[in-house]
């Protein structure tokens, strides 16, 4: 497998207009705006089914990879025998698996996923959440693992510092150390990458914790649900469908992460002290 990438400049500039809201007789000011590039990418995986999904332009083979592991399509690398970007489009990832086609998480699903919430095109969402496997039980973190972890990705998203507009998940294990991180436009790309790079350096993510830059949802709770991580740490608000399932899963869902405090909505015991 080829797991080096042409990867584009995920930031480009554009002209735009400066205005006040205070002074309606203030001139206008022209000027170049830093922006997040989106573009999409395709996922083809040979003789199963073709994905397009709208991210940021690096790590795309690490976003194919996480993407059909948190989907279900794939169980481990071992089943990929060939990962590649197309020769002719740097943006088109050739994957091949080994032996016969597996199951597809979901057939009903939309094939285009946006850059905003996976789980969106899916018809039989109750069956999605059923699958879901419970996580084990082995991670306990010190309570301020919760905020060291969170200030150690947010040093790390140099593409949100160029142009904003984007969102940064890490994976880490029970001493906060950074095992692997990403960002992207979307939340659930940058887990998916994440993850998939994991995957790609043979590195478990079963059992670590996920520090997650922006708000929890349902989608986020599930594809760590999968990849067998154990805590999520954010520093926003979760959904309700996102704590009932972290719940259902046995995962610690850590919210409102802020400098001096936290809000653990399920399984509090991994977090040192919390035995309620």
């Amino acid at each position: 497998m080829d797991k080096l990438e042409k990867n584009a400049n995920p930031v480009t500039s554009v002209r735009a207009l400066r205005i006040s809201t205070t002074d309606a007789k203030k001139p206008p000011e022209s000027e170049e705006v830093c922006v997040v590039r989106e573009t999409a990418v395709v996922i083809d995986v040979d003789g199963i089914e073709t994905y397009t999904v709208l991210c940021t332009p690096v790590d795309k083979l690490a976003m194919a990879i996480g993407f059909l592991y948190s989907e279900g399509v794939i169980d481990n690398m071992a089943q990929v025998s060939v990962l590649k970007q197309c020769d002719d489009d740097p943006n088109t990832i050739r994957v091949r698996l080994h032996g016969e086609a597996p199951r597809i998480a979901d057939p009903g699903r939309n094939l285009l996923i946006v850059s905003s919430c996976g789980a969106c095109g899916s018809e039989n969402l109750d069956e999605r959440i059923n699958a879901l496997p419970r996580v084990g039980d082995g991670l306990r973190i010190e309570n301020e693992v919760l905020r060291t972890v969170n200030d150690a990705l947010r040093a790390r998203q140099s593409l949100f510092d160029a142009c904003g507009g984007t969102h940064a998940v890490a994976i880490f294990d029970a001493k906060g150390q950074i095992i692997s991180s990403a960002e992207d436009t979307g939340r659930h790309n940058a887990l998916d990458k994440a993850v998939g790079k994991c995957l790609l350096n043979d590195v478990p993510t079963a059992g670590r914790g996920a520090a997650l830059s922006g708000r929890v949802s349902l989608e986020m709770v599930g594809k760590c649900a999968r990849a067998g991580v154990e805590l999520i740490t954010a520093v926003s608000a979760p959904t309700s469908m996102a704590v009932d399932v972290a719940d259902k899963c046995n995962i610690t869902l850590c919210a409102f992460v802020r400098e001096t405090r936290a809000t653990v909505f399920t399984h509090p015991a991994r977090v040192v002290g919390q035995r309620v």
